[in-house]
């Protein structure tokens, strides 16, 4: 297991930026209520019910200048080389990045749309965030149509090489040339972040139980799992650990790929020291035991709260505190920070008026952590049974600071443990150990019910 650093070892702060979700046509003033599925859009009108300046309680995404004002508000991002993982100065040493970029109008999209948001997007994280390196990863609303990613073997007008070929040109200036090799293959790669550590990004939409594609596969339809272990040996041989950033959590993917993959994170429980995703635009997390007895807690992977509104949301984005690099370093999550942009306030201002971001709360904290290990969430889940306060406080950062009017009542509450414990799909036997009992199928409906995206 890990262990604390030494006093005085060094910490990296690393950015986290998932589901921006830029929308071209957000138009200030317009209706926030729609019968469409994305709002906020068309001519602006008068009276209750009109878009914010900054983004709007509803089933709306973002203007750029809201993704501009977040970037433009990070602290001294520009202040560190590439290979810097010191925080003396409170800028970061990386920021992952774990996509969906364009917006929620998935019936109206083209190719040249989805490429417009592509470059528009990391032209504006380049300029704002300088000479930080940023390490992506591809999201499922990057194509068009929405969420169909063919495998890597399907070629020609059909295949995804349109969108691999452009990312790897916009990206080249954050990867390496061997990154950029499978990128263009399959949208996925590994490249080093700093001596000791080394970053996988996964190309999630080959787990994607929307993905109409892997009705062909659905085991292994890019070779990834079987390139992910060959990383992770390599990296075990090396001594080296490894962060695994991706999109869509790993609970939400197809199960013999979920389960496929909890096998690789217990064989490599040693040289994983980290998981991040995004996708659900909820703060939220999925634990991982071990296979043998399900109870000893070996992983956790992070999800992070969106940058969008989408739906009935702040905006939001995570900076997370790892073990730095020093000889022996478990390069492991020691503390997150959640910040967000409170939208009644930010509306409520002259819109030439920069917004104030503010901190949420910062996970050891708010939960009375010892560490932020994955037996130190566990035990989190653990004391959320019986500590009403502290779950309605974890409720309440689930939804960035705006939850919903109707409270989280027993059922809900049952589905929402049982989902912080399930690191892979459709397994009841992850959920046992929980009071009160609620029959799995009715947890999986629930579940349902509570995706937003």
């Amino acid at each position: 297991p890990p262990t604390p650093p030494p006093p005085g070892a060094p910490t990296a702060r690393i950015l986290f930026l998932t589901d921006l979700h830029w929308d071209r046509q957000y138009v200030p003033g317009s209706a926030a209520a729609c019968p469409d599925p994305l709002c906020c859009r068309g001519a602006p009108r008068d009276g209750p019910g009109a878009a914010g300046f900054w983004g709007s309680y509803s089933k709306c995404d973002l203007p750029l200048h809201t993704i501009d004002a977040l970037l433009a508000q990070l602290p001294n991002t520009t202040s560190h080389s590439s290979d810097s993982t010191s925080n003396s100065t409170g800028g970061f040493a990386a920021a992952y990045w774990t996509g969906d970029i364009p917006a929620h109008d998935v019936w109206q999209q083209s190719r040249g749309d989805q490429l417009r948001a592509l470059r528009t997007v990391t032209a504006l994280l380049r300029a704002r965030l300088g000479g930080l390196r940023v390490f992506p990863a591809v999201g499922n609303h990057e194509a068009t149509p929405v969420n169909a990613f063919p495998p890597p073997y399907v070629r020609g007008n059909r295949s995804a090489a349109w969108l691999y070929n452009a990312m790897a040109e916009a990206w080249q200036d954050w990867l390496p040339p061997p990154a950029l090799r499978t990128l263009r293959a399959g949208g996925f790669y590994t490249a080093q972040v700093w001596p000791g550590l080394r970053l996988v990004s996964l190309n999630m939409n080959f787990c994607s139980q929307a993905n109409f594609w892997l009705l062909i596969n659905a085991t292994d339809p890019a070779g990834q799992l079987q390139w992910l272990m060959g990383v992770l040996a390599d990296a075990e041989r090396d001594g080296e650990k490894v962060h695994i950033i991706g999109h869509i959590p790993p609970a939400h993917c197809l199960r013999s790929w979920s389960w496929n993959y909890y096998r690789i994170v217990n064989r490599f429980e040693g040289t994983i020291a980290a998981q991040f995703f995004g996708h659900t635009h909820l703060d939220e997390f999925e634990l991982f035991y071990d296979e043998e007895t399900l109870s000893r807690p070996l992983s956790i992977a992070f999800i992070a709260p969106s940058v969008t509104t989408y739906i009935n949301l702040n905006p939001g984005y995570r900076v997370y505190e790892v073990a730095g690099s020093y000889p022996g370093s478990s390069h492991a999550v020691l503390d997150h920070e959640t910040f967000i942009l409170n939208l009644t306030e930010a509306n409520a201002v002259p819109p030439g008026t920069p917004p104030r971001w503010q901190r949420l709360y910062s996970a050891r904290k708010a939960y009375g952590l010892p560490m932020a290990f994955p037996a130190d969430w566990d035990q989190l889940v653990r004391r959320m049974q019986d500590d009403e306060q502290l779950f309605q406080r974890f409720w309440f950062h689930l939804h960035k600071g705006h939850p919903p009017r109707e409270p989280c009542g027993g059922p809900c509450k049952a589905a929402l443990l049982c989902a912080l414990r399930s690191g892979r799909a459709a397994d009841p036997a992850l959920c046992r150990p929980l009071r009160p009992a609620l029959p799995f199928p009715r947890i999986q409906e629930l579940w349902q019910q509570r995706r937003l995206c």
